[in-house]
């Protein structure tokens, strides 16, 4: 941004800045630009929508003005809105998330909604989220199941630090074990689980580079799973069987164009294939089996 542009955002009222940094972030190829400038800018004043609506005329002061041009530059960049603003809504619960986690996406509710499904009669489930990130599946799961008990594990120790403070914020602590574990191998099968979840990296090695720029920003270890992007579902299919009780669920996510090559994973001696359910795309994108 040139100092003349710097210069434009000060003094601006709420509406005019609104209306410069869309057009900003529409210069940068930024979608839905109005929007997101409105979000940048509710950010910044810890207002929601209604109240910048009500208030269109108001000023912002001379440290609101370069607070928000700095976010502004940060989103014209392309780091995702999420990091910026640090948080993401996620099946009907606030999530804290950072460059250390995934942001979550509406795709993966599908698998919270699947899971929630086979979980609802139970009267007590204990549950597993493999590769939890921010915690995302298991808090909503949690949230949505008063009597249930959950494992989540991540490779990652900065990501479960993120995951323990939403579950905090949320309520869930008392029902989740939070444990670093590179998928299985750190849990040993004491207790079964009544369900398998998991949200597993399944991007390609050569497809990262095509993605938007923004997606780029997130942790490849939560994105890239080998040349084909299957390194991580092969895993989970041969080591998650014994962690389950007898008919127990594997509910997980798959990739854009995966469904027919992880079809072909499936052992049908150790899994049965109850479905494949699509997104609001209609892409395949659920995988429920059924332990043998």
């Amino acid at each position: 941004m040139s100092d003349q542009e710097a210069m434009s955002l000060s003094c601006l009222s709420i509406s005019t800045a609104i209306r410069t940094g869309a057009r900003r972030l529409r210069e940068a190829d930024v979608a839905e630009p109005r929007r997101e400038a409105g979000l940048l800018l509710a950010h910044v004043l810890g207002r929601d929508r209604s109240f910048m609506v009500a208030h269109a005329d108001d000023f912002l002061t001379d440290e609101q003005s370069k607070a928000l041009q700095y976010l502004v530059e940060r989103r014209a960049g392309g780091e995702p809105l999420q990091y910026i603003t640090a948080h993401q809504e996620f099946f009907k619960l606030d999530f804290e998330v950072t460059p250390k986690v995934l942001i979550p996406r509406p795709e993966t509710e599908s698998t919270v909604e699947t899971a929630l499904e086979f979980l609802k009669h139970a009267p007590a489930p204990y549950f597993a989220d493999i590769g939890t990130g921010s915690g995302c599946i298991a808090i909503s799961m949690l949230a949505e199941l008063p009597g249930a008990r959950a494992l989540a594990t991540d490779i990652s120790p900065a990501a479960l630090c993120v995951a323990r403070r939403n579950a905090e914020r949320h309520g869930v602590t008392d029902r989740l074990v939070l444990l670093e574990s590179d998928c299985f191998s750190t849990l040993e099968p004491k207790e079964p689980f009544s369900l398998i979840a998991s949200n597993p990296p399944y991007v390609s090695e050569d497809e990262i580079q095509s993605l938007q720029r923004e997606v780029r920003f997130e942790p490849r270890a939560a994105l890239v799973a080998g040349s084909d992007g299957l390194a991580v579902i092969r895993r989970l299919l041969r080591e998650a069987r014994p962690f389950l009780r007898a008919g127990g669920y594997f509910v997980f996510e798959i990739g854009f164009g995966q469904r027919e090559a992880v079809e072909q994973l499936v052992d049908r001696r150790v899994w049965k294939l109850l479905e494949i359910r699509e997104d609001l795309q209609s892409i395949p994108r659920t995988f429920v089996l059924q332990g043998k």
